[in-house]
């Protein structure tokens, strides 16, 4: 994904939401929450977390956005992304990663369910869009466990690769 202009990113994380919506929204409930030896948790249940990290990433991203804004911050020409950032996304694209109990699945919400606060969580992304473009993005920091501290761009594009990663796990999913 091009990580040049809030718009790359922008267009990036619809093109992978989309994707996922294509990929899950046929599903019966059955296949939903079919248990799959190996696997932790059901397709319905990645699709519910995707939605839980989506949404407290856009509440992190519009805290990092208003203290910028507050500070009198404008935004400048592109995208800040740090190379330890950059570093960190290869890293965690080939680990097995532990998610932390405040974005665990509870197991109680159906694929169509996640899917419509994915929508809402859409929203809202657009209602930010544009602070991002006009708030210097890349002044201000919150922690992430793997990453550390990253910026509003940064939450931004982990938006995106959290649910390509997802995405491309609930393929290997069906594939099998």
């Amino acid at each position: 994904m091009k990580l040049e202009t809030i718009a790359d990113i922008f267009e990036g994380n619809a093109k992978v939401r989309q994707r996922l919506k294509d990929l899950v929204s046929p599903l019966t409930a059955e296949q939903g929450s079919a248990a799959r030896e190996g696997e932790n948790w059901t397709i319905a249940e990645i699709v519910e977390h995707i939605a839980i990290v989506d949404e407290g990433t856009l509440k992190i991203c519009a805290k990092l956005l208003k203290k910028a804004e507050a500070a009198g911050q404008a935004a400048d020409a592109g995208v800040k992304i740090s190379d330890g950032f950059m570093q960190k996304s290869r890293e965690i694209a080939v680990m097995k990663v532990e998610a932390p109990d405040f974005v665990k699945p509870t197991g109680e919400r159906s694929i169509a369910d996640s899917i419509a606060k994915l929508d809402e969580n859409s929203e809202r992304a657009s209602e930010l869009r544009s602070k991002f473009e006009t708030v210097d993005g890349s002044s201000f920091k919150f922690p992430h466990p793997f990453f550390g501290e990253i910026t509003a761009h940064e939450w931004l594009a982990l938006k995106g690769g959290h649910e390509l990663r997802h995405l491309k796990q609930i393929e290997r999913l069906l594939a099998t």
